[in-house]
């Protein structure tokens, strides 16, 4: 499949590189918003085929675009926290040496300052204080549920403003007291990760560094409690997400007629290469597995299958990315990243094991050793800065001692200068995407996340192809996500496609 792939103009080489993964929230939302002034422009890459010039751009106001924009971000966010089980809020830790940090350091310094000189007068002024006072009981407040009623209880009568106000002005309020109070409750409420933390509040004394620290404390507690509610919710937001980025994405359609050009491009190359596959006889399994058989054409959901598998061998360099997987663009730059090294693994594990006796490549532990040590020098893969001429070289070298070596243990003779000198010829060859082993691993791949889009509802799930055993745990774990942010992009486009399929398939 691999070579079909190859064959529609899609440059592996050409492959962007991204960052570590799971590239998070703000990765997308920066990639949306490059790819909104993308879609606006409306200016064609040199090497894009022909743009559909049914759904001419139009002129849009400041406005507009700013409401399309923050309509996209909003839409991000709602995708991300329903297609990243990891998504996590952060606390906002801005750059040292920006001048956000500096004007925040000096707004902040000479607050707590000037609460400092009130809390030192005689008698002390405690204005600034109960303020502080006030916003924290509301940050305890914020944490309860609704069956909290006795701790609710517990925070209204002892942090009670007007109470408090009146114990400053007769001189009788004692701020050490309502601290001990303040950190007791927050170990109450905190996520145990905070324990820590909350429990050094109490080895301080002086009562402004002590706010300062509750407040920071307090910050966080609402970063776990805000990523608390994302996981609460998360199971019931599936079928919301879905309708609400329908919905956002029809709002922006209307307003940019055009924003289902590259889609269009992306479902029909697929649908002419299926069929040029299926007049070659080139790809039977495609057709057959989504029942196409002896149509007159492949069926909507192998095209959409097959324009799924495309995108992992997209050339993010030269082409523009379909508009319905935009905000996903990351996490397939990601799946085209790891598939690469995936590819390399395994042909020169495949190489490997076909010149080792068959006493040592049967043997589980030597397997998964020499598959460690290899992963290992290529994991840097997507770093502008690898070579991988150089790294397989080395990669030769340590995988003819580690043979050797376990030749030696198993009481067979160790390789010969010409069998070493053989098998680190054919493990530099693999650096080759021509290379005849790695094509056939990298077919064999795509077969399997072929086969695993097909039957990803039924049981069991196909196993890996022939020679792709050593590497079917990582290349499950690149499926089983790859299969789920599939599945959750038909959910909410599979109107705009079948709608777009329908003209495509009924061509002469």
């Amino acid at each position: 499949m691999s070579e079909n792939l190859d064959k529609s103009n899609i440059n592996e080489e050409g492959k962007s590189k991204s960052n570590d993964s799971e590239q998070g929230l703000e990765d997308a939302v920066e990639d949306s918003d490059e790819a909104l002034q993308k879609i606006k422009s409306g200016s064609p890459s040199t090497q894009r085929v022909q743009r559909p010039h049914s759904s001419p751009p139009r002129f849009v106001t400041v406005e507009e675009l700013l409401e399309t924009a923050k309509g996209v971000t909003n839409m991000t966010i709602a995708h991300e926290i329903v297609v990243n089980g990891d998504f996590r809020i952060k606390p906002v830790e801005l750059p040292e040496d920006s001048l956000e940090k500096k004007v925040k350091d000096i707004v902040h310094k000479a607050f707590w300052d000037c609460l400092s000189v009130q809390l030192s007068e005689d008698p002390p002024t405690y204005d600034r204080a109960i303020k502080l006072v006030g916003e924290i009981k509301e940050a305890l407040l914020s944490f309860l549920l609704p069956g909290h009623t006795r701790l609710r209880n517990q925070i209204t009568e002892v942090l009670d403003l007007d109470l408090i106000k009146q114990e400053a002005e007769n001189g009788a309020l004692d701020i050490s007291k309502l601290a001990e109070f303040i950190i007791g409750m927050m170990g109450t409420l905190c996520a145990p990760v905070r324990d820590e933390e909350v429990k050094k509040l109490k080895d301080l004394k002086e009562i402004v560094p002590l706010f300062r620290a509750i407040f920071s404390v307090l910050d966080l507690m609402k970063v776990d409690m805000a990523n608390f509610a994302v996981s609460s919710i998360r199971p019931h937001l599936m079928q919301q997400s879905v309708e609400y980025e329908r919905k956002q994405f029809q709002e922006f359609l209307e307003k940019q007629p055009n924003s289902l050009d590259f889609v269009t491009q992306w479902l029909e190359e697929a649908a002419d290469d299926l069929m040029n596959q299926k007049c070659r006889n080139a790809l039977p399994a495609v057709g057959e597995a989504s029942g196409s058989g002896d149509g007159p054409g492949p069926d909507p959901v192998a095209v959409q299958n097959y324009a799924y598998l495309k995108l992992l061998k997209w050339d993010h360099l030269h082409r523009p990315f379909p508009e319905t997987v935009l905000m996903d663009l990351s996490r397939f730059q990601e799946f085209q990243l790891q598939l690469e090294q995936l590819t390399v693994l395994g042909a020169v594990l495949l190489v490997t094991f076909s010149m080792a006796a068959p006493g040592i490549s049967s043997r589980a532990d030597f397997a998964e050793k020499l598959k460690m040590i290899v992963k290992i020098l290529l994991t840097d893969m997507h770093l502008p800065s690898f070579h991988l001429e150089d790294a397989l070289t080395t990669v030769g070298e340590k995988v003819c001692l580690e043979v050797s070596s376990c030749l030696s243990l198993c009481g067979f003779s160790p390789l010969t200068t010409d069998k070493e000198a053989v098998l680190k010829g054919q493990i530099q060859a693999v650096a080759s995407p021509d290379n005849p082993i790695r094509r056939i691993v990298d077919s064999r791949v795509l077969t399997f996340l072929e086969t695993y889009l097909v039957s990803s509802h039924q049981k069991p799930l196909p196993t890996a192809p022939g020679g792709l055993g050593p590497v079917q745990t990582e290349l499950e774990e690149v499926a089983i996500k790859f299969v789920r942010l599939v599945n959750y992009n038909k959910m909410v486009f599979s109107p705009y496609y079948d709608a777009i399929l329908s003209k495509i398939l009924v061509r002469p």
